[in-house]
């Protein structure tokens, strides 16, 4: 190796250095807010889809919008709320991040009286820090106030799964700073599914979870329906 080549690897390696140390400094969490989100844009073909529906059919205004990740996506909900005009809105492995970025074309359009949201799993699990999936929720509910002041928000707190256990704990974070924002925002509320999903062992019901240790199956969809259906029963009704 000569000289030059030496040097630079040995200015890399101390620039290295430098940077474990600063994050090192940074409260606990706080190191995990420093990696960026993906890009919103692979989304792009699944929110054109849904364009496309809107065109064929449009949604009435007033409905009950489910926005969010797999967990939405996955949910029956004409099985689950047979009664009620809602829309679906779910798509993939999606961040709140995601669904903030697509908000003027996937719920502003909707008008919906209530919003049920579910994401910040994904969100956790790439990367991010309670703080900075909060703020990014927060940007969202600003999005929908200024537009829709008297629309109701339900953020349905991130749930406990085998997969991500280990996470859990900054995921309640999120729920616990969202179970807060209610202090200041009254129309925006957390909906605990979580602990309801939790064993007498305090771990995850496996009886609620598919094989993948991590979506919900039929028993965890009917739990979470069996929570919110009180929560809906003055909402819009089909053929009214």
């Amino acid at each position: 190796m000569n000289s030059y080549s030496y040097l630079v690897r040995t200015i890399a390696f101390w620039h290295v250095m430098l940077l474990l140390s600063l994050l090192a400094l940074l409260p606990p969490g706080q190191a995990l807010a420093a990696v960026a989100y993906e890009d919103p844009a692979r989304w792009e073909s699944a929110i054109q889809d849904f364009e496309e529906d809107d065109a064929k059919a449009m949604p009435p205004e007033g409905a009950v919008l489910f926005v969010g990740s797999s967990s939405i996506r996955l949910w029956d909900l004409e099985a689950s709320f047979p009664d009620l005009v809602t829309i679906k809105r779910g798509f993939g492995g999606c961040t709140v991040a995601d669904v903030r970025h697509y908000t003027e074309r996937i719920v502003l359009p909707y008008r919906p009286k209530t919003i049920v949201f579910y994401a910040g799993d994904n969100d956790i699990a790439g990367g991010q820090d309670a703080t900075a999936v909060f703020d990014v929720f927060s940007d969202f509910v600003k999005k929908v106030r200024d537009a829709l002041p008297e629309t109701r928000i339900l953020f349905l707190s991130i749930k406990p799964s085998n997969a991500r256990w280990k996470l859990y704990p900054e995921m309640q974070k999120v729920n616990q700073k969202v179970q807060e924002l209610n202090k200041t925002d009254k129309l925006v509320e957390l909906i605990d599914v979580g602990t309801p999903m939790l064993g007498p062992d305090g771990r995850p019901r496996i009886d609620l979870l598919r094989k993948d240790g991590l979506h919900l199956n039929e028993e965890g969809y009917k739990l979470w329906t069996g929570i919110l259906k009180p929560l809906l029963k003055d909402e819009k009704k089909k053929g009214v």
